[in-house]
């Protein structure tokens, strides 16, 4: 039995090696076929939902319906998850209409006030799987219900698409104890990272969270419909592109090349390297790396594979159909097409229009982009063609209509403030925000692989680890894969849970959104998601950490076949793992969130060394999971040095190639005047100003002045108003009375003699 086991764990991690060097070894990584949106399919989403060590439940919660329900209705009677899912949907709509929804939000709100469970759970070594139970059960049907409705079908009743806008309606209002009930969940998450709920199963709870967001707000199209909306609203011209569809249409480039490859083919060149090629297989982050190092990583940069628009195949293929008669010469069947139309600021005219004029005339006049007077020809054509590709933005018209009501909050009178959904969400969760989002990140340090086990972090595995931990080594193999699916899931839920809130909020207001990103910033999320990259993205995408046979609802619709090497390795033939590719790119596009725009958290990017680490992402031949990275890399190439652009033009090259232009954008060159050092720190209390500012004139927060509150000039109303006096004073009364008023005579004759 022993040497079985034995045997197997051998097997398995013979397996592991041989998936990494798949992935790892080779220049030829394949296409990967992913489509991008707001979550997976149904069935994936709801077997997320469940661990591998709960599987036993489900065989106790029959027993529990066989025994209450047994007159009323029948169970077990679905072949295939088709019907599984059809027959849930009808269940939880029942549930709905009768008003479940409400009756579980008390259980809850009981569940985690009880403070006699959380002391027991404390007062053990260690917590299971068995002190969450009453906790899963709610959060289970609390889950389905939202994820359920929230998808529209196409055999939907018209009963159930008025339930649904109802149940958003009823989710996004203030009706749980005065709020959404995000903010509840928002609560929870905060009371769990404190240690007050250590029982918690936090995996089900960010999971309701991330659907509950998604439901309220609307998914990334709802967002572009928005968007589009509200431009109109304000007058701005229509967008000059969809993004989403823009993006979809992005072909996905070659990966750069391992030194191995790069040896080869000088080899097969007949070249002899000049340098030795190291790779770098880790690198932290938050300590320096010593010159060596750089000049060693400089080295495996200088020869990237990274091509243009075609793969090298393709382009091999196609020359060799170019000997065809009628075909065009080659360069003919290359074109050159960007995919994104130019955009231009109104701040980047007037920098034009300032240096034109200080060079031919020798003053300026400010903001002014109209005058052109002593301007040669070739200016004024210059700023036509800028003022035809000018894009404002609905975050700069909000800026500036923020500015003139702090300028002239009297006469522009109070704002009319459209109470949405993020709206509500951000008034009720806007005192305790940092708190919340502090939470999030501790959860994802907690989750993320290339974090180290710490005594003192957070337990995110209380919901998954039974009572009896496992001895035998198939049953480690499979609590190690549901360890490590565990984490996938939280990483996946997370991020896609701060995404959706940074693109609401922005869409919303600026401010709203450059307050979350200002406290994600200095809750250190930037190099939280680098630390998260530091890693073989490649074999992260490509791992499949689950059992088929144990996912829902294959597991209640199906024998279970016993459990054995064969079982824990068989499993779906995808060549990547969805949400493991979900989550890079949503990671992805929060650091460019975080850092677009803003030159001293670019700067961030260029101190904790994050090139390298972005190179290593390009490997994955993913169009949408290289754009976002090659967006990062175009950030900071200002500040990399003539030498690091040198090394790597066809990164360069590539970022030409699929990420948008800004016709005076100086990123290739670093000449621009807006990458000078001492502006930094400047800009982010700058910013923070006007985010205190705005927050304090909409909602109250931090607002200390009485600047524009009435004053009372009434004798008698002044006199009769109740003031608090310290505990001493009537002790010291009189001798401030002899000091202050009597000492002091007041001659009001004086006030009746004429000025001189």
């Amino acid at each position: 039995m022993e040497a079985a086991s034995g045997s197997s764990a051998s097997r398995a991690r013979e397996l592991s090696r041989n998936q990494r060097r798949d992935s790892e070894g080779s220049l030829d990584f394949p296409n990967l076929e992913f489509e991008y949106g707001d979550s997976d399919s149904i069935v994936a989403e709801l077997s997320e939902l469940y661990s591998y060590t709960e599987e036993p439940e489900f065989a106790a919660n029959r027993d529990c319906f066989e025994e209450d329900f047994a007159i009323h209705g029948v169970f077990d009677d679905c072949y295939t998850e088709t019907e599984v899912v059809h027959w849930a949907r009808y269940n939880v709509f029942l549930l709905y209409e009768m008003g479940t929804f409400g009756a579980l939000v008390e259980l809850l709100n009981m569940e985690i006030d009880n403070s006699q469970a959380c002391s027991s759970s404390l007062r053990k070594p260690a917590i299971s799987l068995a002190d969450s139970t009453e906790l899963r059960v709610l959060l289970n049907i609390m889950y389905l219900m939202v994820e359920i409705i929230r998808r529209e079908g196409e055999d939907d009743k018209p009963e159930w698409s008025s339930a649904r806008d109802g149940f958003r309606t009823e989710l996004s209002s203030l009706v749980y104890n005065g709020e959404p009930f995000a903010v509840l969940l928002f609560s929870f998450v905060n009371k769990y990272c404190n240690g007050h709920t250590p029982h918690c199963p936090i995996k089900k709870v960010l999971l309701l969270l991330w659907k509950t967001i998604l439901f309220c707000f609307g998914g990334f199209e709802t967002v572009q419909e928005l968007k589009m909306e509200k431009r109109a609203k304000l007058g701005l011209p229509p967008l000059l592109e969809n993004s989403i569809q823009v993006t979809r249409t992005l072909r996905a480039t070659s990966p750069p090349a391992s030194a191995m490859d790069i040896l080869e083919q000088q080899q097969k060149r007949g070249r002899r390297g000049r340098r030795v090629l190291v790779k770098q297989d880790s690198l932290d982050i938050y300590c320096e790396r010593d010159e060596a190092r750089e000049e060693e990583d400089e080295a495996d940069d200088g020869d990237s594979g990274i091509e243009g628009e075609v793969d090298p195949l393709e382009r091999e293929a196609l020359i060799q159909d170019l000997h065809s008669p009628g075909l065009a010469p080659e360069r003919w069947l290359f074109p050159r097409c960007l995919p994104w139309a130019t955009k231009v600021r109104e701040k980047d005219i007037e920098e034009f229009l300032e240096v034109s004029r200080c060079k031919f005339i020798g003053f300026t006049l400010g903001n002014d982009t109209e005058t052109l007077v002593g301007l040669p020809r070739p200016i004024h054509n210059s700023v036509k063609t800028l003022k035809q590709h000018k894009y404002v933005s609905i975050a700069e018209v909000q800026a500036k209509m923020e500015e003139e009501l702090q300028k002239s909050p009297v006469s522009l009178g109070a704002e009319e403030v459209e109470q949405t959904s993020v709206e509500i969400l951000y008034q009720a969760m806007l005192y305790n925000l940092p708190q919340y989002m502090i939470a999030l990140l501790k959860i994802q340090l907690a989750a993320a692989p290339t974090s180290k086990a710490k005594t003192d972090s957070i337990n995110i595995l209380a919901d998954l680890l039974p009572e009896e931990m496992p001895n035998t080594v198939l049953q480690s193999m499979k609590l190690g894969i549901d360890v490590n699916r565990h984490k996938e899931i939280v990483v996946k839920a997370i991020s896609a849970l701060m995404l959706l809130l940074l693109k609401h909020l922005k869409l919303n207001h600026v401010y709203q959104f450059e307050y979350v990103s200002q406290h994600l910033v200095f809750a250190n999320c930037i190099p939280l998601i680098l630390k998260f990259f530091n890693q073989s993205i490649m074999s992260y995408v490509t791992t499949k950490n689950s059992i088929f046979v144990l996912d829902y609802p294959h597991c209640v619709i199906h024998e279970l076949p016993e459990l054995t090497t064969e079982v824990l390795e068989a499993g779906d033939h995808t060549q990547f793992c969805w949400r493991n590719l979900f989550s890079c790119i949503n990671l992805l596009r929060i650091l460019n969130k975080l850092t677009k725009w803003k030159h001293s958290r670019i700067m961030m990017l260029v101190v904790f060394k994050s090139a390298p680490i972005l190179k290593r992402v390009l490997r994955a031949k993913q169009a949408m999971l290289q754009l976002y990275a090659l967006k990062l890399l175009k950030f900071q190439t200002k500040y990399l040095g003539r030498q690091w652009r040198k090394s790597n033009m066809k990164i360069m090259s590539a970022i030409y190639h699929k990420v948008r232009h800004r016709l005076n954008d100086d990123w290739a060159y670093g000449n621009d005047i807006d990458a000078r050092p001492w502006d930094f720190q400047a800009e982010e209390c700058s910013l923070r100003v006007n985010i205190e500012m705005f927050n304090s004139r909409r909602y109250g927060l931090h607002h200390t002045d009485l600047e524009f509150a009435p004053v009372d000039n009434c004798l008698q109303s002044v006199l009769g108003h109740q003031v608090s006096l310290p505990e001493d004073f009537r002790y010291s009364y009189e001798l401030w009375l002899e000091r202050e008023v009597f000492a002091h005579p007041i001659h009001w004759e004086d006030l009746l003699q004429p000025l001189t």
